[in-house]
């Protein structure tokens, strides 16, 4: 059973970082492709970062240059470095995982950008 366990989220002020980590069980890690998306109240659930098993990475433009995302094979762990963070990206993110057409999602950790 694949499971995905997303930690690292919590409450900032605007222009802090946070790191969010997803530590992935169940199936090869090494060959799924991971990502993150985000969905804010109100709002459909958005793509925000993936990278590849060959560590090929794509972001959404409002995070371009701000956010990181990274993946330790012999950890299993996936994780998204949020620096100069705004209140715009108040949101929960998910961990995502997908091994061919079969996508899987972690249950969500609560990131807010706030004064």
């Amino acid at each position: 059973q694949v499971q995905l366990a997303e930690s690292g989220g919590g409450l900032v002020q605007p222009g802090g970082s946070l790191r969010l980590s997803c530590e992935v069980s169940g199936n090869n890690f090494r060959v799924a492709v991971m990502g993150w998306y985000r969905q804010a109240p109100g709002k459909e659930r958005e793509f925000v970062a993936s990278i590849t098993s060959f560590h090929t990475t794509t972001y959404e433009d409002s995070v371009k240059g701000r956010f990181t995302i990274s993946r330790d094979n012999a950890k299993n762990t996936v994780s998204l470095e949020m620096n100069s963070l705004k209140p715009e990206d108040t949101a929960v993110y998910y961990c995502h995982a997908r091994w061919g057409t079969n996508p899987y999602w972690g249950q969500g950790t609560q990131v807010t950008i706030s004064s």
